[in-house]
């Protein structure tokens, strides 16, 4: 009798702990002092279900909220890095011959593994996995290391070629991952949704930009006057950047990997690419345009804070809430060319906003005070939002479905290699002549860019429609 007794207490208690077990869970969104992460993302799962115009596979709306969470935490982390290594080797009296030469090393390596990283992908048959242990962890580990050069590092010389190669191997580790991103992102992302998703992503890393740009030059500026130090507000910067980069590759581990198209998984065979593109003239367009135009982009690129710095003795602070105005500017520039890609397509985008931004680069050649650069950002962040939107859509939509990995690295690989030259060649044309030269030098450039592409452009379809 007892042991019936006893029996029948557990089961009483049972039910209670599950009774209050289903209470717990209806009630725990009403409890702020806790951690609930699901009453944290259904905001964000809600907005992507509403993009949605076709079925997704199981887990396929999941995989997109942690790859919009992966682009959030990718944009903090870099607002924090990008635009300070090159003001990193100033403050260790780096010249405008090693600025360039800084840009154009991690340029080099970049475009050296995009080649590799397509193969690496086709080998492995895993492209997630490329990802992840390429971009995500080693690439990451490179601003470890810059954040540990000053305690390593005590000679100027060394320590700026230290800069160079550690920012090259960062270079060359996220670029080895680049044509597998790709590819998994073209299947990840449905065609119908991309032009407001990309853009609901774009404005949340617009978002990270206006508020950690600014707060990392203000904590550089304040981290080297309280400690009296030329380095030190640089290595909390950096160090930050390496933790919320590996929240980013957090999020990117959650997203479960689509399958490729059939085409995209059979054996590469010699000649696939070539043949592929001799039916995808859009394509050839668009890395033609792109060689010339990002050549011209790079001429002047690296210099612009350079010349802030040198020529008006800006600080980090100034530096960094001007570039918060051209993230401020962008997210409006996200929501008015998201919805022109929709209804006008992204080679009216990219048309549009090519022909306008090579007046910028101008502008900056008159420019008289700090002050002025805002105006110049303002139009800049704008039109740069449209473009950056465009260009990648076309890139999706241009490549060729069966030969994506290596098409995408050819197209970075004119993109890099171009981008090898230019900073080289503004190094030098900025000591010999000076810095105005080398912006009305970006500007001319970029028009020829832009000409090209749509004079490639407008030329293949003129010849589809005689051959149809």
């Amino acid at each position: 009798m007892t042991t019936v007794n006893n029996k029948s207490q557990k089961v009483t208690r049972w039910r209670k702990n599950l009774v209050q077990r289903r209470v717990n869970i209806q009630v725990d969104h009403l409890r702020p002092q806790r951690w609930n992460w699901y009453v944290l993302v259904r905001p964000l799962d809600h907005s992507l279900a509403r993009q949605v115009q076709e079925p997704l596979p199981i887990g396929g709306l999941r995989s997109l909220r942690y790859f919009w969470l992966d682009g959030l935490f990718a944009a903090i982390s870099e607002n924090f890095y990008l635009g300070f290594i090159a003001l990193f080797a100033l403050a260790y009296g780096a010249n405008n011959s090693q600025i360039g030469l800084l840009a154009a090393v991690a340029n080099l390596l970049g475009m050296l593994a995009l080649f590799p990283g397509a193969r690496l992908v086709e080998q492995v048959k895993q492209r997630k996995g490329v990802v992840i242990w390429s971009a995500g962890i080693f690439s990451r580990l490179a601003l470890l290391g810059l954040a540990f050069i000053p305690f390593l590092i005590f000679q100027p010389a060394v320590a700026i070629a230290a800069i160079i190669v550690l920012d090259g191997f960062r270079s060359f580790t996220a670029n080895l991952a680049n044509p597998g991103w790709t590819s998994m992102v073209a299947d990840l992302v449905p065609e119908s949704m991309r032009g407001r998703f990309f853009a609901s992503r774009n404005t949340a890393m617009g978002l990270a930009a206006i508020l950690i740009t600014p707060l990392a030059g203000r904590m550089i500026s304040s981290t080297n006057t309280r400690l009296d130090s030329l380095f030190a507000g640089y290595q909390v910067v950096f160090l930050f950047a390496f933790l919320f980069g590996l929240v980013s590759t957090i999020s990117f581990e959650r997203i479960q990997e689509p399958k490729s198209s059939e085409t995209a998984r059979r054996p590469h065979q010699r000649g696939d690419l070539r043949r592929a593109l001799r039916h995808s003239p859009g394509f050839i367009a668009l890395v033609v345009g792109a060689l010339v135009w990002n050549m011209a982009l790079q001429v002047a690129a690296p210099f612009f804070n350079v010349y802030l710095k040198s020529e008006f003795q800006a600080t980090t602070l100034t530096i960094g809430i001007l570039a918060g105005i051209a993230s401020l500017s962008a997210l409006v520039g996200q929501r008015v060319f998201s919805n022109l890609l929709d209804k006008k397509g992204a080679f009216w985008v990219q048309t549009t906003t090519g022909l306008l931004i090579p007046l910028l680069p101008l502008a900056w050649a008159i420019i008289t005070a700090p002050w002025q650069v805002g105006i110049i950002n303002t139009f800049s962040g704008f039109l740069w939002a449209g473009y950056s939107l465009s260009n990648f859509n076309l890139l999706l939509e241009l490549t060729p479905d069966e030969q994506r990995p290596r098409a995408v690295a050819l197209f970075q690989t004119a993109v890099f290699g171009s981008a090898v030259i230019g900073p080289l060649l503004g190094g030098y044309l900025a000591d010999a002549i000076g810095f105005r030269f080398i912006f009305v030098l970006s500007g001319a450039g970029r028009f020829l860019g832009i000409a090209l592409f749509l004079w490639l452009t407008i030329r293949s379809k003129r010849a589809l429609e005689v051959t149809s």
